[in-house]
């Protein structure tokens, strides 16, 4: 199954501040780990919210709204996105994970849709669109 592994923004990051040099090494040498065990498909870091934008979506009206956006303890500040056996094994690489943040932090874990999650809907049509776009990414 694959996950993607969310860390949550803290005010810190949310403010520019940079990680430490050791944290940079630490969370280095976990990434390796996890390349090494197969897991890691893809991570990065994320500018705070001051560098984004929002695009909200009422029908067919779009309206855009510049960062920073309020609540920092929903936004983003980086991600991963693993292929592992379970939850349970998702969970227990992100115990031995560095703590991403100077103070307290979160970090949470969904599952990534699979193509038999969307059932019947999901038509041999739209499954071999999804597999040529799948295809064509891996090429690129």
């Amino acid at each position: 199954m694959r996950v993607v592994v969310i860390v949550k923004a803290t005010a810190e990051s949310e403010a520019g501040i940079m990680p430490s040099e050791q944290l940079l090494a630490d969370m280095g040498r976990f990434n390796e780990e996890l390349v090494k065990a197969g897991i890691m498909l893809a991570g990065e870091g994320l500018h705070p919210s001051s560098r984004g934008a929002r695009v909200t979506f009422d029908g067919k009206d779009r309206t855009v709204t510049d960062g920073p956006f309020a609540e920092t303890k929903e936004l983003i500040a980086g991600f991963w996105l693993w292929q592992v056996r379970s939850m349970d094994e998702a969970i227990e690489w992100v115990k031995r994970c560095p703590n991403p943040m100077p103070g307290t932090s979160d970090i949470e874990i969904r599952p990534v849709f699979e193509a038999d999650d969307f059932g019947e809907e999901f038509t041999p049509e739209l499954r071999a669109r999804d597999e040529r776009l799948r295809e064509q990414l891996a090429g690129n």
